[in-house]
């Protein structure tokens, strides 16, 4: 008997099976094994959310939720935001290895001369309701963009591959902005390709009259550094989403537009806007304990803390804060931030909240920035969106070059009737409501 396995002894039978152990898991086929008889299907493992299931082996991302870490490829967050630009680290996800300074330069430039879109995509945004949601117009227009490129599903093709990747992290800022754009009922901006990556998008997003929009440098890092803290994050519900429609062999656009819809979501890409609303809410320091005691009654629910994976203070929350001052040195100071600061501090100070593991997260200060910048909450999750792409770009090339996976198909416990017999609609009975 091998030290790494475990022995599971069926009591309904008595028979004892061992399973082996590989990197702290088992394989849940193996408990297919473990039948009560012949013609027994065998035992499935129920795992609703898929809360302690690994669904694949990746190299991208490591979380260390016990001590706040984050790491891509080996390098802390922390490192990257002080000493690499999006760009890099986009690179660096997709390819696994930072980028040589030749490299980054070509790198650079082949997805700044790629942020165009063909004008029927403008067309095509056009054709939204002058107040559709700015996330719903950029899972269309994702997706649409399979239209366009349609050898992009030949996803075996390495050089074919690479061109779509370029595509994606290059024009998902025009269409977010366009996005933008088109809410506010404003003429589109064309990409200008002289600026840099977060830069271009600010310019996309607020050139008005100007002959050109010269961003504030502040601004351009300080949005550089949130598209870092948002790249990646290991198996969260929108990578799922892209590795279970790149599954089926779809191109990537499509498998990326199903991540930006289940960032749709308000438990996903709208817990950002969730913080802000409830700091605004409270609106003063003098009525923090107030709200505290409300949460601790059950009558109020304290956003932008505690995180399905970290159990200590997260680690881009720390690195988001720090920028903080920069937006608000330009833009002006919200005045939701001492309202934030001081409920950090008040939350932080009690075991109640400390016990319980609800330190912040990066979405308790991201908002602020967002707001800062003079986006409308429905714009926060684009955002989002924007720095995540080249997390979902990774995580699907990855998934394609994996030898083990297949479509994705999740078992069930099918909980219904059976054996039923048909009724005429004419002897049906109303059922009871």
């Amino acid at each position: 008997m091998s030290d790494d396995s475990l022995t599971v002894t069926d009591n309904r039978t008595g028979r004892s099976y061992e399973l082996p152990v590989t990197n702290g898991t088992v394989r849940t086929m193996d408990l297919r094994q473990i039948k009560t008889s012949e013609e027994d299907f065998g035992l499935m493992a129920y795992d609703p959310a898929y809360t302690n299931t690994a669904s694949c082996r990746s190299a991208i991302t490591y979380i260390d939720g016990e001590r706040g870490t984050l790491q891509h490829r080996g390098y802390s967050i922390e490192q990257l935001c002080e000493r690499s630009s999006y760009l890099e680290v986009a690179y660096l996800l997709i390819n696994g290895a930072l980028p040589t300074s030749h490299q980054l330069q070509e790198w650079t430039g082949e997805i700044t001369i790629h942020t165009f879109v063909h004008e029927n995509v403008k067309d095509f945004m056009q054709g939204f309701r002058y107040d559709a949601n700015p996330m719903g117009m950029l899972v269309a227009s994702v997706g649409a963009l399979s239209t366009f490129y349609p050898d992009a599903n030949q996803i075996h093709d390495t050089d074919v591959r690479a061109i779509q990747i370029i595509r994606l992290l290059a024009k998902m800022p025009t269409l977010a902005a366009f996005a933008f754009r088109h809410n506010m009922g404003q003429p589109y901006v064309y990409p200008d390709n002289d600026l840099d990556y977060a830069g271009n998008f600010l310019s996309m997003m607020y050139k008005m009259t100007e002959l050109k929009y010269e961003p504030d440098p502040r601004l351009a890092r300080a949005l550089d550094v949130l598209f870092i803290l948002h790249a990646d994050h290991e198996q969260n519900a929108s990578t799922s989403a892209v590795r279970s429609v790149g599954s089926t062999q779809v191109d990537p656009y499509s498998a990326i537009a199903a991540g930006v819809a289940a960032l749709y979501g308000p438990l996903h890409g709208g817990a950002n806007e969730a913080a802000l609303r409830m700091l605004a809410r409270i609106g003063r320091v003098q009525n923090i304990p107030d709200f505290l005691e409300g949460v601790k009654a059950g009558n109020e629910r304290l956003m932008g803390f505690g995180h399905r994976v970290y159990k200590n203070y997260d680690p881009r929350a720390r690195i988001i804060r720090k920028y903080l001052d920069d937006v608000f040195a330009v833009r002006g100071k919200s005045p939701l931030l001492d309202v934030a600061t001081e409920l950090e501090k008040r939350a932080l100070d009690d075991d109640y909240f400390t016990s319980r593991k609800l330190y912040p997260n990066v979405d308790f200060y991201s908002g602020l920035i967002y707001e800062a910048l003079g986006l409308p909450v429905a714009m926060f999750p684009v955002m989002f969106a924007i720095g995540r792409t080249s997390g979902w770009i990774a995580q699907w090339l990855e998934m394609v070059n994996d030898p083990e996976q297949k479509i994705a198909r999740p078992r069930q416990i099918y909980t219904g009737e059976r054996d039923l017999d048909y009724v005429p609609i004419e002897r049906r009975q109303s059922p009871e409501l």
